[in-house]
């Protein structure tokens, strides 16, 4: 039979492991941690759910409730309440609903009259055909303005990467839009005649998905695919070293050695860029060649990758006590509003059970490039800095009834300019080092169901070698 070795069970190692092992190949999980999941852990305490990692999963491949119905979680499945639909930004301090029609966008206070006639004119805008990796921020403020991008894309790049817009890629951090105006010339005719494509391929647009969760939080789907997996997940097991061999691979961990036919490596790329590897005769790319040193980690090139850090805050209060409606997603908050925390979702808005009667759950992010340094602070200071914001944005005036603080101090990889070189290297390792391969969100995309598609998509080549 043959054997798979996937190195990490964050959601993208356990949905490739899955779809393998219903194929009937041999899979063995190694993860360094005592639980299986990554960053996605659901908290339930006092009739209150925490979600200390990602909320919802954006459904914008078919790919996604596939996994579902294969896991049989249809009866568990919950998508966000149809009722919460605004989606707001702040601007002078107050949550603006987005608008969702032509009428609501000429009519919005959120964006001034010149802003407006910006993006009416954007398809008159020539597209950029010099190849050159451009960032967010001179995108946007080429294809619209400079107030389109300070009130509502560095608010949006917050809320997917933490990121900064003046460093972000926009042909890495977000393809869809870079390929839009390379194969239309504008985003609005883009957003226009794409649909129809996007109808045929079954993908989804990221405005148009629906977002789902789970009856007891998002942590129901990696505990199902732990249990699917059974023996076949090794906990606190952390690959020391991996070796190329004259019939495969060679796993060496702190349990012991064992052989594979092929390895998948699902974990972080800055676990990668220390992680001993050696390709042996394989004759990788110059962009990979190291000093003397290091010879033994032929990866460390992706120790350059930049992760955001991030502090998650979730706030559990009195309904009496929030002014505000809560009628939506969330809020997102531009940088020039110089308030603490990025952005909120209003998480007992969106999904049942997840707050007691009568009371609301907030979820808050803090860090990211915007204020790296707050991640730092105490959970005691944290839980202070985000109530401050939330009182003078919701109209919160008393302490909370629950919290939790979770922090992750390398967060989200950032899809910096430059990007381009990490992706080079990484297709030039897989074409060079027969058997191995590379999935996750440092590659394939950072959102959540980014992360499923990479493992849905990585099984399906490691099969198709394996089959070769």
């Amino acid at each position: 039979m043959k054997s798979v070795a996937i190195i990490g069970a964050g959601i993208t190692g356990l949905t490739a492991a899955f779809y393998l092992k219903r194929k009937g190949i041999s899979v063995t999980v190694y993860e360094a941690g005592a639980r299986a999941g990554g960053v996605i852990r659901s908290l339930r305490q006092n009739g209150f759910l925490a979600e200390s990692g990602p909320n919802t999963i954006l459904e914008t491949s078919p790919k996604i409730p596939q996994l579902v119905s294969d896991l049989n979680l249809e009866s568990r499945r919950l998508y966000t309440n149809p009722n919460a639909k605004n989606r707001y930004i702040v601007r002078d301090q107050e949550p603006m609903a987005m608008p969702s029609s032509l009428l609501g966008f000429l009519t919005t206070k959120l964006f001034s009259a010149k802003a407006k006639l910006a993006v009416l004119r954007e398809p008159f805008v020539p597209p950029r055909r010099d190849d050159a990796d451009e960032s967010v921020a001179d995108f946007v403020a080429r294809r619209l303005n400079r107030e389109f991008l300070e009130r509502a894309v560095d608010a949006l790049v917050s809320g997917i990467y933490a990121g900064d817009p003046q460093k972000l890629s926009v042909r890495h951090a977000l393809p869809k839009l870079f390929e839009i105006e390379q194969k239309y010339g504008s985003l609005i005719r883009g957003q226009i005649f794409g649909a129809s494509e996007r109808k045929k391929s079954g993908e989804i647009s990221r405005r148009d998905a629906k977002m789902l969760s789970f009856d007891e939080g998002l942590q129901v789907l990696p505990d199902a695919l732990a249990a699917q997996l059974g023996d076949s997940l090794k906990l606190n097991s952390p690959v020391e070293k991996i070796t190329k061999t004259e019939n495969g691979w060679l796993i060496s961990t702190t349990n012991g050695d064992a052989e594979f036919d092929t390895v998948i490596y699902c974990g972080t790329a800055h676990k990668l860029a220390e992680l001993e590897i050696d390709f042996g005769r394989a004759v990788l790319p110059r962009s990979l060649e190291v000093s003397a040193a290091q010879q033994h980690r032929p990866t460390a090139i992706f120790s350059e990758i930049r992760y955001a850090p991030v502090a998650s805050v979730v706030l559990g209060f009195r309904r009496e006590d929030v002014a505000h409606p809560l009628d939506g997603f969330g809020m997102l908050i531009p940088k020039i509003e110089n308030f603490k925390i990025l952005g909120s979702i209003f998480s007992s808005s969106l999904f049942p059970n997840r707050a007691p009667e009568n009371s609301v759950v907030i979820t808050s992010y803090i860090g990211g490039e915007r204020h790296p340094e707050l991640t730092l602070k105490s959970p005691d200071e944290l839980v202070a800095m985000t109530r401050d914001d939330l009182r003078i944005l919701l109209g919160v005036k008393d302490e909370p009834v629950f919290k939790n603080v979770a922090l992750y101090p390398k967060a989200i990889p950032q899809y910096n300019v430059g990007y381009g070189k990490f992706k080079q290297a990484m297709n030039e390792i897989e074409a060079k080092a027969d058997g191995f391969f590379l999935a996750g969100h440092y590659r394939d995309g950072v959102s959540l169901g980014d992360s499923i598609v990479s493992g849905c998509n990585v099984a399906e080549h490691v099969e198709n070698f394996l089959s070769k």
